[in-house]
């Protein structure tokens, strides 16, 4: 049984090697349907899993108070339907003077600016820093860690203690692999000792999460000095079974901030962290449905494609099927070789495919910084789906192959 199926094995290769262009192109035509459905979802879920792990490092216990939703409906000129006002610094003073929900924490923030200049001694960074004013709470409630040194105290905020945290990026560029601890470093002439360094995150769509700074929210304040800087509140709960009454005093405890009567709108926004993960989930799944679309239609046309080489392959090797049959082949054995060929053309159309996916899936995350990961399913599925496809598009040859009359056949020309 087993030297049988080695031999269908063998004609069905010696067989593509004799009609090789017409193979190469049926391979190359499932391939991009392949490769449509491998690279598109592993370029999805690499995008997932870069969104989903940003703000999955807030904690599903976390919201934020902001100037507007995830979700802004815009009108067709490009503008905002509704604008809201910034959060003011005399929005989050007051908030926090009168917020008191029960085992909850706030942090308070604002990006003071994103082309910051670092000095240490002679050494000097690209005028691309980050630097954010922050409060004792703002490390934990963002889900921002500390690799070594020490988190911020209440006392370095309090007391607006010249002290910061710096990411990863600026051991390499400054500091030549030198321990920053205890450094100081200068940010628009105000010196600050390095107490912290912080855990690596890399880049998000070109925003490089390493090359920041963390300082007191008041000595921030100092030096920035826009009147327009727009804050940002977190408020973490210890339970997440009280997030949704600690989200509704928030809401009621900022409307009274801005002063809203009972009928108004809310001008701010509120979001969650898992929120916004299940929003990603949707977009994403969206882009899966749109790429198993582009792929099946492709793969549609290679098993068209495939069924008609196979046709063909039936109509020239007539005499050749005559003459198995006249020796004593079954019509099983001969549906087995055409069955076999198609298999193999399928499979190779699905290898090629299946690399090129994965390579460019690679490549592109590679350029923005995703997070990518093998997209196994989507191999697994692309394996089964041209295997399904070698078999459907070559049962009719098949079996017309295992009905020919052997008599009439050996009189083919």
């Amino acid at each position: 049984m087993f030297s049988l199926f080695r031999e269908n094995v063998r004609i069905a290769l010696d067989s593509i090697k004799s009609q090789m262009l017409r193979t190469v192109l049926t391979i190359v035509i499932i391939a991009i349907g392949i490769f449509a459905l491998v690279g598109i979802l592993s370029l999805v879920k690499a995008l997932e899993n870069t969104i989903s792990n940003d703000f999955a490092s807030m904690g599903a216990n976390t919201f934020n108070i902001q100037q507007y939703e995830f979700n802004v409906q815009r009108r067709g000129s490009g503008e905002r339907e509704k604008i809201n006002p910034i959060i003011s610094y005399d929005n989050i003073r007051e908030f926090i003077d009168v917020y008191d929900f029960p085992y909850s924490q706030t942090s308070v923030s604002f990006r003071g600016t994103g082309s910051a200049e670092v000095k240490f001694e002679s050494e000097k960074t690209d005028p691309e820093v980050q630097v954010y004013g922050v409060n004792e709470h703002y490390l934990e409630n963002t889900g921002t860690k500390v690799d070594r040194g020490r988190e911020f105290t209440f006392f370095d905020i309090q007391n607006n203690n010249k002290v910061c945290l710096i990411g990863s990026d600026f051991v390499k560029s400054i500091f030549k692999n030198d321990d920053p601890l205890n450094k100081t470093i200068s940010i628009r002439g105000v010196k600050f000792k390095v107490v912290g360094i912080l855990e690596s995150k890399g880049s998000t769509f070109g925003n490089n999460q390493d090359l920041k700074v963390l300082i007191p929210i008041q000595v921030a304040r100092g030096i920035f000095t826009d009147p327009n800087i727009n804050y940002t509140i977190s408020v973490m709960v210890q339970d997440k079974e009280m997030m949704q009454g600690a989200q509704d005093a928030a809401i009621v405890s900022f409307r009274n901030v801005r002063g809203l009567n009972p009928v108004e709108e809310n001008n701010f926004g509120i979001e969650r962290s898992d929120d916004l993960i299940n929003r990603i989930g949707q977009i994403t799944g969206v882009l899966e449905i749109s790429a198993w679309i582009i792929s099946i239609i492709t793969i549609l046309g290679s098993s068209i494609a495939l069924m008609n080489i196979m046709l063909v392959s039936v109509t020239e090797r007539t005499r050749e099927i005559g003459v198995r049959k006249a020796m004593g082949a079954k019509s099983s054995t001969i549906s087995t070789q055409f069955f076999m060929e198609t298999i193999v053309i399928g499979q190779f159309g699905s290898i090629l495919g299946i690399l090129l996916g994965v390579v460019a899936g690679f490549v592109i995350a590679k350029i923005f910084e995703f997070d990518y990961s093998l997209p196994w399913a989507a191999m697994l599925w692309a394996t089964l789906i041209t295997f399904l496809v070698a078999v459907i598009a070559g049962s009719y040859p098949a079996a017309k192959a295992a009905k020919l009359d052997p008599i009439e056949s050996l009189r083919y020309e």
